[in-house]
């Protein structure tokens, strides 16, 4: 399960996020490009946060396929 205090700092702020635990396998950014990408540390970063439901029920789909679980819903 991601954890707030580890945060990347590059992600955008908003409810979802990517932690330090992420492992750039790659895989949200196939489920969800337009709200993933990979950042200069080597790991992927939330560029965009969802709006609609379809979007959000992305990156959930996202989060929920992290092999470490390196993406949290709990941001600010």
């Amino acid at each position: 399960m991601a954890n707030l205090k580890d945060k990347c700092k590059s992600n955008v702020p908003g409810k979802f996020y990517v932690d330090k635990s992420c492992i750039d396998c790659d895989l949200c950014r196939d489920i969800a490009p337009d709200f993933f990408a990979r950042d200069d540390d080597g790991h992927s970063k939330v560029i965009k946060q969802p709006v609609s439901d379809t979007e959000i029920d992305q990156c959930i789909e996202a989060m929920d396929s992290c092999p470490v679980g390196a993406i949290g819903d709990d941001g600010e």
